[in-house]
């Protein structure tokens, strides 16, 4: 008996390493095949998609490939809008930082606290923005002010959620083999399920609220 629950367990385990380097594989061919600058955000948007069905919604059977595929054609433009928000609001804070930095004196230490305070805001709405993406049915910018705000005020999550990826991070660092097969897929699984705590705090809070009204 216990042999095969350990036999079950492996199993599970190397079937969850062939789907994460599969759809890490997949990431990297459709990126390339947008051009990587028209490809990063929904061959990313697609793989954030999967991970959310086999993370939260327990769908362990999906046709992967086509289900990849479908994701990337049908939020093509949409998501690409969304990528150009964010490279256009990421160029401002770097060339924000280099004018300060340049600036010297005075002025480079009062605008360089205020400068950290929204970068740290902007990648805090990165790190939640496919998650709330592959999650919600929103407007552009709603997608942003909710990766945000769900971001925010889920500090302590958001906290834990950077201290994986660190150590993910780290255990790439000391095997850089293994980064074309899970280098996105490993974080991703880490990201949605934080964002996945986020979510059911968010509407129990909502249905708690809803109770007493």
């Amino acid at each position: 008996m216990q042999n095969n629950m350990a036999f079950g367990k492996l199993y599970i385990g190397c079937e969850w390493i062939m789907k994460l380097a599969y759809i890490n594989l997949l990431w990297i061919f459709f990126t390339i095949g947008g051009l990587f600058v028209f490809g990063v955000m929904p061959a990313t948007v697609s793989l954030f998609s999967i991970v959310r069905k086999w993370v939260v919604n327990k769908e362990g059977d999906l046709p992967i490939f086509h289900t990849f595929f479908q994701i990337y054609k049908n939020e093509f433009f949409k998501v690409n809008k969304l990528g150009g928000i964010l490279v256009i609001f990421g160029l401002f804070l770097y060339y924000d930082y280099q004018f300060i930095t340049s600036a010297g004196g005075m002025l480079q230490y009062t605008l360089t606290i205020p400068l950290l305070i929204i970068t740290s805001f902007y990648f805090i709405t990165l790190l939640y923005i496919f998650p709330v993406y592959v999650h919600f049915d929103q407007k552009v910018f709603q997608y942003v002010k909710n990766s945000f705000y769900i971001g925010l005020i889920n500090i302590d999550i958001t906290i834990l959620i950077l201290i994986l990826i660190g150590l993910i991070g780290y255990f790439f660092s000391a095997i850089p083999g293994l980064i074309p097969f899970f280098g996105l897929s490993l974080i991703a699984v880490v990201i949605m399920w934080g964002a996945a705590l986020n979510f059911r705090r968010i509407e129990k809070k909502q249905q708690h609220l809803s109770s007493q009204k």
